[in-house]
């Protein structure tokens, strides 16, 4: 996967070129390269640009140039987009994607070790964001290398930026379950949620997820559909959730897609008294008086055992 919202490439897309069994060690670090720009191995993970080529940092340029060795989740379009910036990848170059990250780790990190310089790249953004990344980091930590980032652009924070809705408090959610089943239950589990959400989907997914997300979070929920941000046909959609997922079915959105959806509004705090006559109605209905409970409390976001005791007391005057 990458920072960019786009499908994983298979497994073979790129282990037919520019890579080997073994990555070898650096025999001389890249100066500057590392965590503050000291001497030395080091581990960087290397944000790339999501569309326009111009968003690459100076740092990432030379990186690609210096570093010993490149670790890239598609080594064709490492060079496609060095190629784009009119430089000569210097170092070796391997494939690390998310079907060899976990044995490829270490090799890596034996570079590291040897004093060399290994930079992390994804087919677009910052890795280990829905990208590979993750693992290597964790694998450094555990036998003590230094890791540290070459920042730069990543869809999540631009989608975000973009969207016109809270940016205080967010979540990233990635690619929502792609059978509606799971779906429709993974929305409902963040129905309540009050920061803003961003998601990944792919193209041929978004007229159904929308409507899905209409029904789960409400189809008047704000929400945001960005695509194909910083390349030349970047589009922002803004407006309810119901009203996007009719116009992306009549438009049949193309591209690279994030989705930004707002949080769910504060509840109205309802008073003891009210939730307890709520639980009483319910269990005069016929309802056991613990389920009653139950239900009223969870909606309610309080206490089930203060709610119980409450309705007792309430019982027996």
């Amino acid at each position: 996967m990458t920072d960019e919202p786009r499908s994983v490439p298979d497994a073979t897309s790129d282990d037919a070129h520019d890579d080997a069994t073994a990555v070898p060690r650096g025999d001389a670090p890249a100066r500057g390269l590392g965590a503050g720009g000291r001497t030395g191995g080091a581990l960087v993970l290397a944000a790339t640009p999501i569309g326009n080529a111009d968003d690459a940092s100076a740092r990432l340029r030379r990186l690609l140039a210096e570093a010993e060795v490149v670790a890239a989740e598609d080594t064709r379009r490492l060079h496609a987009l060095a190629a784009r910036l009119g430089l000569t990848v210097g170092g070796r170059v391997v494939s690390y994607h998310e079907h060899n990250e976990a044995e490829r780790a270490d090799e890596l990190l034996d570079v590291v070790e040897g004093g060399g310089v290994v930079a992390i790249v994804t087919d677009a953004g910052m890795p280990s964001v829905s990208d590979p990344g993750y693992r290597v980091v964790t694998r450094a930590v555990e036998r003590d290398l230094p890791v540290t980032a070459a920042p730069g652009p990543s869809a999540v924070l631009t989608a975000l930026a973009l969207s016109g809705l809270p940016t205080d408090r967010f979540c990233f959610e990635g690619f929502p379950p792609r059978k509606p089943g799971e779906r429709s239950r993974a929305f409902e589990a963040l129905a309540r949620e009050p920061r803003t959400m961003v998601f990944f989907e792919a193209p041929h997914r978004i007229d159904d997820t929308l409507a899905a997300m209409a029904v789960a979070f409400g189809a008047e929920r704000p929400a945001a559909v960005c695509r194909e941000l910083t390349k030349t046909y970047e589009q922002v959609l803004r407006g309810p959730l119901a009203e996007l997922a009719e116009r992306a079915a009549g438009e049949q959105l193309r591209g690279e897609i994030c989705v930004v959806v707002a949080g769910a509004p504060a509840r109205e705090q309802a008073s003891e008294a009210d939730l307890v006559a709520e639980v009483l109605a319910r269990a005069d209905a016929g309802e056991r008086l613990k389920d009653a409970v139950a239900a009223v409390a969870e909606a309610a976001g309080t206490s089930k055992r203060e709610l119980y005791g409450a309705a007792l007391a309430a019982r027996k005057r």
